[in-house]
């Protein structure tokens, strides 16, 4: 498939969803977002555009009017995902026990890591042409992250020895592992295992090393 030249997206380009938009238009925005996601994550940023629009019940035309390059919806798909998962942190941190909190949204973090593995192509792409997007979102994943496990260290229901950057870095490991039709089911039960090894010991005084 011929790419199109990556494009500079003068400020975010999810900008264009804050103005205001009709009721109809803005819902065809928000499902062609949702659909995009599933289908990188699914086939690699080479997935279908007429089958995301197809899907999401419009014409290819209407995906080009709000997303005019490929590019342009990879960037906004991606700008979604981290905002998503953001929110989640902190929806789960209002609703949950702090262990359960950080292992729901470690969960979650496997569906994100799942989208930009889809994405990686683009991402790089975007990276080099503009760096916008990473300087806005650079830093908000890990410190989303870390909140969940000082809050679990907190009450005492993970190890008193656990810091955030370690727990980040294993999960890195996902992102590494070998893209295998069961890598999702995989990464899911890594998760767990990694949650019981935060677990295990939890309530005991930290030895001074």
């Amino acid at each position: 498939m011929a790419s199109q030249p990556p494009v500079t997206i003068e400020d975010n380009p999810d900008a264009a969803a804050t103005k205001k938009l009709r009721a109809d238009a803005q819902r065809n925005r928000d499902r062609l977002i949702v659909i995009a996601a599933a289908a990188f994550a699914a086939h690699g940023v080479d997935a279908s555009l007429e089958e995301i629009a197809r899907q999401a019940g419009v014409g290819i035309g209407t995906l080009y009017r709000h997303f005019p390059t490929r590019e342009h919806l990879v960037e906004v798909v991606y700008r979604r995902e981290v905002e998503g998962l953001c929110q989640a942190a902190d929806e789960l941190s209002r609703t949950e026990a702090p262990d359960v909190a950080l292992e729901q949204w470690m969960q979650r973090f496997v569906d994100y890591i799942a989208t930009k593995r889809g994405l990686s192509t683009s991402l790089r792409i975007l990276m080099s042409t503009n760096s916008t997007l990473f300087s806005d979102i650079s830093g908000r994943v890990t410190q989303a992250l870390r909140r969940l496990v000082e809050a679990a260290v907190a009450n005492g229901s993970i190890r008193g020895d656990v810091d955030a950057s370690d727990v980040m870095h294993a999960l890195g490991g996902i992102y590494s592992a070998p893209d295998t039709r069961d890598w999702r089911d995989r990464s899911r039960r890594l998760v767990k295992l990694l949650m019981d090894g935060l677990r295990f010991g939890a309530g005991k005084p930290v030895k001074d090393e």
